[in-house]
């Protein structure tokens, strides 16, 4: 019997010895800003217009998101997605300015071996991507990472489905 992937990641999160949690993350790409965790349930339209505007299976419609705020202006929307690589999860954290374009993108945790691992100037790249102007496709608007292309895939194909949540449980409100 084959354990789903949020349960496996989940396993491998408890099991991990160092982790960097997501408030964590967002408290040094925002400093000084506070975090608020929004728990949405999305409807079975929204979730297939989720995976019309992205070509990313859904496999949930309980989906999370953090709002970064300082001074009680939003600075940035972050989703945490968790993924399967090969055969291990990694967790990657999005961020989306106000505007609906990409602001960083980071590895949260990562259980393939290190090799694999995408460096933190490939990362850089889907900075100012944003759903209605970029494709945002692998050897496209994205270069391969040699090596380590289903890392470089998941990671690409992961932040266009960021994206269209964004769009559809923000932008259309």
């Amino acid at each position: 019997m084959q354990l789903p992937i949020l349960l496996l990641a989940l396993i491998s999160l408890l099991l991990a010895k160092e982790i960097k949690k997501p408030e964590q993350a967002l408290s040094q790409i925002y400093p000084g800003a506070q975090v608020e965790v929004r728990n949405i349930t999305l409807s079975k339209e929204q979730q297939e217009e989720v995976q019309r505007l992205s070509g990313v299976k859904m496999d949930t419609r309980l989906v999370s998101w953090y709002i970064v705020r300082k001074e009680g202006r939003i600075l940035a929307y972050a989703y945490v997605d968790v993924h399967r690589v090969r055969t291990h999860p990694e967790v990657v954290l999005y961020t989306i300015t106000p505007e609906g374009k990409l602001d960083v993108v980071e590895v949260l945790a990562f259980y393939e071996p290190l090799e694999y691992l995408p460096e933190e100037q490939w990362l850089k790249l889907f900075a100012g991507k944003h759903l209605a102007k970029d494709q945002i496709r692998l050897r496209r608007d994205i270069p391969n990472i040699s090596g380590a292309t289903l890392t470089a895939r998941a990671i690409t194909d992961n932040a266009r489905k960021v994206l269209s949540l964004w769009q559809v449980v923000f932008a259309q409100r």
